[in-house]
């Protein structure tokens, strides 16, 4: 006869499982991402509750309630006042954190080791190991994303690191899985030197290649959830974990394809370092510069405009301007459009998450292989905030840290406007030729600031 109890927990977890793989299916798209983010929650609900209905959770239920109210609400609280340019960093934190929890869950299952067998021992260390490097990882991308740590190359000979550290890791993991008992110091050590290799991981990781790293560590954490979900025998974290980590793998090498780096160069080769850029690359003269009446002038005359958004416009919070100078142009008969780069700003998608929340229609979005063969038909090419993407030494530079990276061609435009808040350098700390292409004109800057003023321009001349 079926247990009525188990039966319904069973159908429950069953639900919530479709619910994320609907949810997920739904967040592909930015037009119903809202909503597919409503639906995976309410598959995480479903399992919640499945799992507080479990006859092996019999006690600590109100332990349980209150962490969970504490940790909504200081989530809730973060996520309201977050700025949308310092979403990269609280999606390195969410990683980590996701990781971690994962880590904390196998250190308690191998604190009991002699209650699972040798596969469920394996894949507890298995999910520690990786949750643990997911978690001290995404800590320090986000520590470097928020400029509290440097990026360079920190350690000199960091291969040997690699190996040393990981040397120790599987040593112990290995009497670990095959061990009935536990012993704490043990299991502390492991847990420590797993920490270590997350940190020595990062730490040498470029700035242009942060994007990547983030997502292989929603991967991994996604991956130590679902290792963990067997350990426990849980359904949801299993279906949750492995959807995670499939979205993440696929994600990470999408985002090393738009890079033209294999993860291994990533992650070992130190590119992205900062250096001086070769003379090659510096063959044009000085810069242009535009004040916001001529570049108005510009762009309202002219039939074809593309629009590259960078982390710049996120810090200025520009994008609602930008959707304000796309309608203006679009009542005086030009047609806009926008560019993104795989990697523009600071993580996959910031700046489609920027464009839609500001009202930008899908329809206009355009990506590097679509717009880079018509770049000679656009008469006006505005590149806000925008470095490394439109970096020409990444073509030209076989020194540059960059080079081999496909960029968006608006050198290929007929005419480009910057708008540039000063004369630096981009993220990946690269200087950039384009500044200086005698096609170029920048206008200097807040970029918030800059939009509204050439959008008062363009008002003028009516």
């Amino acid at each position: 006869m079926i247990n009525s109890s188990s039966f319904f927990i069973d159908l429950s977890y069953f639900f919530a499982a479709a619910l994320f793989i609907y949810g997920l299916r739904r967040m592909s798209s930015p037009i119903s991402a809202r909503s597919g983010i409503w639906v995976a929650a309410a598959g995480m609900l479903l399992a919640i509750a499945a799992s507080f209905a479990h006859p092996n959770v019999t006690s600590n239920h109100w332990l349980i309630l209150i962490a969970m109210l504490i940790g909504g609400a200081l989530s809730f609280i973060h996520a309201k006042r977050v700025e949308l340019s310092e979403m990269p960093q609280m999606i390195a934190l969410y990683n980590g954190l996701g990781g971690g929890a994962a880590a904390t869950i196998a250190a308690v299952e191998l604190l009991r080791a002699a209650e699972h067998g040798p596969s469920e021992r394996i894949l507890g260390v298995a999910g520690a190991l990786i949750g643990c490097i997911a978690f001290s990882g995404s800590l320090l991308a986000f520590a470097k994303l928020s400029g509290w740590v440097k990026f360079g190359r920190w350690l000199g000979n960091r291969q040997t690191a690699y190996v040393a550290i990981m040397a120790s890791v599987l040593l112990l993991g290995f009497l670990l899985s095959f061990s009935n008992t536990a012993h704490p110091v043990l299991l502390l050590l492991f847990f420590l030197l797993c920490l270590l290799f997350g940190i020595v991981m990062t730490l040498p990781i470029a700035a242009a290649d942060m994007p990547v790293l983030i997502s292989l560590y929603n991967a991994g954490a996604g991956l130590a959830v679902g290792f963990e979900g067997y350990v426990l025998g849980n359904p949801a974290m299993m279906v949750a974990g492995t959807l995670v980590c499939a979205a993440g793998v696929l994600l990470t090498r999408l985002m090393a394809q738009a890079v033209n780096r294999r993860l291994s160069e990533i992650l070992y080769s130190g590119f992205g370092i900062p250096h001086e850029i070769s003379e090659a690359t510096m063959q044009y003269g000085h810069v242009n510069e535009v004040d916001a009446f001529d570049a108005a002038v510009t762009m309202a005359y002219a039939e074809e405009v593309l629009i590259v958004p960078g982390y710049g416009m996120a810090v200025a919070q520009a994008q609602h301007k930008v959707q304000e100078l796309t309608q203006l142009l679009e009542e005086r008969g030009v047609n806009v459009q926008f560019a993104i780069h795989p990697v523009a700003g600071r993580m996959p998608g910031h700046m489609n998450v920027l464009l839609a929340e500001a009202g930008v229609s899908y329809e206009k979005i355009r990506d590097l292989s679509d717009i880079n063969g018509e770049m000679s038909k656009i008469d006006v090419s505005l590149i806000i905030g925008a470095n490394d993407i439109v970096n020409l030494a990444a073509r030209s530079d076989q020194k540059s840290p960059l080079h081999g990276m496909p960029i968006l061609n608006v050198d290929e435009s007929k005419s480009v406007i910057v708008l540039k808040r000063v004369d630096g350098k981009g993220y990946a700390g690269i200087d950039n030729p384009l500044l200086q292409h005698e096609k170029t004109r920048v206008h200097f800057g807040d970029a918030k600031q800059s939009v509204q003023e050439i959008i008062s321009a363009i008002k003028s001349l009516d």
